[in-house]
């Protein structure tokens, strides 16, 4: 997943003083000179000093940048010249170098490390931050001054820069009259602050959801590993001699395929199920009916009949329907593959004499048991292949050197945000230093849920900047000098977010607001879906998947297991996903406010009209913790998974076609995706790159669902 900010603040550029601003400045000036956050990064590109950085730090930073950004647009929309590119276009992008700077540590350290503190502030200054990107793009003369740019003078990104500025113009309501302009800003000052309660709201949620045992009995399937982590997570909640299950983000709980007594099963699903509907302080469903009314008002506003519709316009898909298409041409082979495999289940259970009908918390307990009798596969027997560390330097930087080149240097004198963190310098494939990338691996409760990449500091040769990017994970920490050993599922969800990495890397613009993964939503995960395969390149998987203990490894005969196992489940796997998608479009395809329903009751009937009413296949996502679309950004997208890897299929068909996953063959994917960013048209960047426009027929092959 790509994490994006809560609020698009372009920019970097010295500030002008004025006669005017002079009495402000010197009031600010020993904010600015004793405040880390407004001071540009002495350490390596800019990499954040999080040495100084303070909570205390934060609000008054805030205040001062807002201000100065404030002062800075109002003098190019109030630039007596004609406007040109460089007074209007370019001047507003390079704007607020100290707020872009201040609101990438923030919104960093709230999704990752956060603390009360942070969670305050993020609350008071979301409907802030929004009425600050309101004065910009509801700005009629700065509007005027974009639109009188002439178009035809310019080409190349300072065309694309231009054209992006006016749509985003556009799809903010630079075009509404002055009145429901002010109902504009209301309305999405009233959304930054619902997103913000959603977020605070599920991380409660998630914390009281985690699951206590008393008897280790309970555990019986885990791994001494897992029951010790499980006590220590018990011991710092203030629980002596129990075990501490945590929640992920995620319906399904991994540890639910190991474990063998069914009762704790139900118990550890139902907690996650029910995590935010409890009508407690982490209930999210008032929260998130709010947001869907407020967000197709915002819509009709726009004179869109729903939300989807207006959001869609600057994506691939363009309007709702080709999404739904595609999600509905999916769904009906999908459910079908799905309910095979839930009578396979049914069959194992019932020739145990297990004398109970398949519930969902059975389905990943019994499938591990269905895949080992079909494949010969057991996931205990994998993971010891999987440690993390091997996985990350003999896997994922082997793989990023073999096909493209780059190499990793760890740096241990950069400062990080927390213990956890690793630090590594990234150098091309001539030698050159070209990054500087943290990671950061492991849950914790103040982290949310599920994994993602985010910058730190972006790209922008314009800006001198090179790229400082993290990677976030929700791995369990391993205790007692165990090693960290990961599933397979976790080992390609590393390569996964590595992908959304080398699209930062690669990054190649003049100007940062269309650069690396500033693309549209549903582009940006295929670079990261195309990075996935390479976990299972026969070279790669044999440098990285070594056993811990005897170092030999992975052996021909399990590696063949696998990869004959790679399209097993699938009918489950894309089914929950193209149910959670489904819910998002349709809560925000909704035309008429009469049509929402309470949460629950809106959810079922959904999943019911798309045929995606599966019990024992639940949407990855409910609705009452469905953070991408509530707090994460991909309202109306979360089909982007689905649209970007229907262009993973295609794209990995024709490099297969073409010799597999080749120096050269990535150098080509690098030269056409991963290094324009949105500099160009993407639709046709993508053709440009197989020869063909998007087709569903490879992602039905390659999912197992086409029958063939």
């Amino acid at each position: 997943m790509r994490n994006f900010p809560k609020l698009f603040i372009t920019g970097s550029v010295c500030l002008a003083l004025s006669m005017q601003t002079l009495t402000m400045n010197a009031q600010n000036k020993d904010v600015k000179m004793t405040n880390p956050l407004l001071q540009k990064s002495t350490l390596q590109y800019q990499s954040p000093n999080f040495t100084l950085i303070k909570d205390e730090h934060f609000k008054p930073a805030f205040e001062y940048a807002l201000k100065m950004h404030d002062k800075e647009v109002e003098s190019i929309a109030n630039n007596p010249a004609k406007p040109t590119f460089q007074n209007t276009v370019l001047a507003l992008e390079v704007s607020g170098e100290d707020l872009t700077r201040v609101l990438n540590v923030f919104s960093n350290l709230t999704s990752s490390n956060t603390n009360p503190v942070l969670q305050a502030l993020d609350e008071e200054y979301a409907p802030i931050f929004s009425g600050h990107n309101d004065k910009i793009y509801l700005n009629s003369k700065l509007y005027n001054r974009i639109k009188a740019v002439d178009l035809n003078k310019l080409k190349g990104e300072d065309k694309k820069l231009t054209e992006d500025y006016l749509q985003k113009f556009e799809l903010a309501g630079a075009n509404l009259s002055e009145a429901d302009k002010v109902k504009m800003k209301k309305i999405n000052e009233e959304l930054a602050s619902l997103s913000t309660v959603f977020g605070n709201k599920l991380l409660l949620a998630r914390k009281k959801g985690a699951v206590l045992f008393d008897n280790v009995s309970d555990l019986d399937g885990l791994s001494p590993a897992e029951i010790d982590a499980a006590k220590l997570k018990a011991k710092e909640a203030g629980y002596e001699n129990k075990y501490l299950i945590g929640l992920l983000n995620t319906t399904q709980q991994p540890l639910l395929s190991s474990l063998k007594n069914r009762a704790t099963r139900e118990k550890i699903f139902k907690a996650s199920w029910f995590r935010s509907e409890k009508n407690d302080d982490g209930d999210t469903r008032e929260t998130l009916e709010k947001t869907v009314r407020l967000r197709l008002q915002k819509a009709n506003l726009m004179g869109k009949k729903s939300f989807a519709e207006w959001k869609l316009q600057d994506q691939m898909a363009k309007t709702p329907a080709p999404a739904m298409d595609l999600l509905a041409k999916i769904a009906a082979p999908a459910v079908a593959k799905a309910k095979v495999e839930a009578s396979e289940i049914q069959a194992l259970i019932d020739a145990q004499n297990g004398g109970f009908k398949m519930e969902p918390w059975d389905w990943n307990f019994y499938s591990e048991q269905v895949r080992k009798a079909k494949y010969d596969l057991d996931e205990n027997q994998t993971k010891p292949y999987f440690e993390l560390t091997t996985v990350l330097e003999k896997g994922v930087f082997f793989a990023a050197k073999q096909m493209y080149g780059i190499t990793f240097k760890e740096r241990k004198d950069l400062p990080v945000y927390h213990p956890d963190v690793k630090v590594y310098e990234v150098f091309d494939d001539k030698g050159a230093s070209i990054a500087i990338y943290y990671l950061d691996f492991y849950t914790r409760d103040n982290k949310r849920g599920g994994a993602w990449m985010s910058n730190f500091v972006s790209q922008s040769h314009y800006l001198k900047q090179k790229p400082v990017i993290v990677n976030v994970y929700n791995f369990a920490k391993p205790t007692g000098g165990n090693p960290s050993l990961i599933s397979f599922d976790d080992v390609t969800t590393m390569f996964h977010e590595f992908g959304h990495t080398l699209h930062g890397l690669f990054a190649n613009q003049q100007y940062q607001s269309l650069s690396g993964t500033s693309v549209p939503r549903d582009f940006v995960e295929f670079p990261s879906q195309i990075n996935e395969h390479a976990a299972l390149d026969p070279s790669v998987l044999k440098n990285y998947a070594i056993h811990y203990q005897t170092k030999q490894p992975i052996p021909q005969d399990l590696i063949d297991k696998i990869k004959k196992a790679e399209t097993f489940n699938k009918g489950y796997d894309v089914t929950e996903i193209l149910a959670a998608s489904t819910i998002d479009m349709a809560w925000h395809g909704v035309e008429k406010e009469s049509d929402f329903k309470p949460t629950l009751i809106f959810e079922k009937e959904v999943l019911k009209k798309y045929g995606l009413l599966v019990n024992e296949v639940p949407p990855r996502y409910h609705s009452p913790y469905f953070s991408h679309i509530f707090e994460g950004g991909y309202s109306a997208g979360y089909y982007a998974y689905t649209w970007s890897k229907t262009l993973d299929y295609n794209a990995y068909d024709w490099m297969m076609a073409n010799g597999g996953m080749t120096r050269a063959n990535c150098d080509r994917f690098k030269k056409y995706i991963l290094s324009v960013g949105n500099s160009v048209d993407l639709n046709k960047a993508f053709k440009d790159f197989i020869g063909h426009d998007m087709q569903i027929e490879p992602y039905l092959k390659n999912a197992g669902l086409s029958g063939k």
